[in-house]
């Protein structure tokens, strides 16, 4: 499992979006994100930066 940090997640929108970006590159990918920590857990074959830079070009940067 891959965690990542994200910024400007504020609603499930954000989420969708978020899950949206990832899953448009690996359908199979399982995506959990929690507003109040900001973080977004996947379970992907996607490697940690393809699936950061997918996250950023939604509108969500991801954090180090």
């Amino acid at each position: 499992m891959l965690t990542l940090k994200v910024s400007g997640m504020t609603c499930g929108g954000c989420i969708n979006a978020v899950t949206r970006a990832v899953q448009a590159q690996d359908p199979q990918a399982k995506v959990q994100a929690d507003l109040a920590t900001q973080t977004v857990n996947l379970e992907t074959s996607l490697t940690p930066t393809q699936a950061s830079q997918l996250i950023t070009d939604a509108g969500f940067p991801v954090l180090n």
